[in-house]
């Protein structure tokens, strides 16, 4: 069965938010991803080519969005999916070492699963939160800080007991249900919400006259 087959309000409301053109709807395509991983924690190939084929594109373009965010997964995650920032700050500070732990205490690597279905674990890219590296990010829930290989044995020992330290700081803007980004506890960000408005096709560029050449 399809995933949006008996959620037609939900796709009008995603829809509604973008302009009626081809262009329009392929802008839909993240939300779309990002309500069936919210549903289901991944989004398997059946899902890719569904949401390919509601936003009027190709299943290889939906591959490739979710393979440039590594916010998206097509494979199962644990309970408690802890992501390790890779770049260079947090690289200088010891996350290499902090890998090494991470998977040696949890025996298990990317794209897998514990056997108690409690963790997965991925490499991600700058998390934002440089003068705190190394930094562990705990799903979509928010950051733990100056993660030495110590206090990552501690962590994993909590969580293991169900027993989740509060973040150190929790994820600074998320986007909720109706696609407006929010803090993490709700309240707006950016501009005020009465300054928001619905795109329109008016809002995209003009495509160039048909015959005409691009100058150089």
């Amino acid at each position: 069965m399809n995933y949006f087959s008996n959620k037609q309000p939900l796709l009008n409301d995603i829809f509604s938010r973008y302009p009626g053109s081809p262009q329009g709807k392929r802008s839909a395509l993240m939300p779309l991803l990002r309500e069936v991983q919210d549903a289901e924690g991944y989004v398997t190939e059946d899902r890719l080519h569904e949401i390919a084929a509601l936003c009027g594109t190709t299943a290889t373009e939906v591959r490739s969005v979710m393979s440039f965010y590594s916010t998206y997964h097509t494979t199962p995650t644990g309970k408690y999916h802890l992501q390790v920032c890779a770049t260079l700050m947090c690289a200088l500070a010891g996350a290499e070492e902090l890998w090494d732990e991470l998977v040696s205490e949890l025996d298990v690597q990317p794209g897998e699963v514990s056997s108690d279905g409690r963790f997965s674990v991925q490499k991600v890219e700058c998390l934002g939160s440089c003068g705190t590296a190394p930094v562990i990010q705990l799903g979509d829930e928010g950051f733990y800080e100056n993660v030495t290989p110590k206090r990552c044995r501690h962590l994993l020992a909590a969580l293991r007991a169900d027993q989740k330290p509060a973040p150190d700081n929790t994820i600074p803007v998320m986007v909720n249900s109706a696609g407006l980004q929010v803090t993490y506890s709700g309240q707006a960000a950016g501009a005020p919400v009465e300054f928001l408005r619905r795109l329109t096709d008016t809002d995209l560029p003009a495509p160039p006259p048909a015959g005409s050449e691009v100058k150089k």
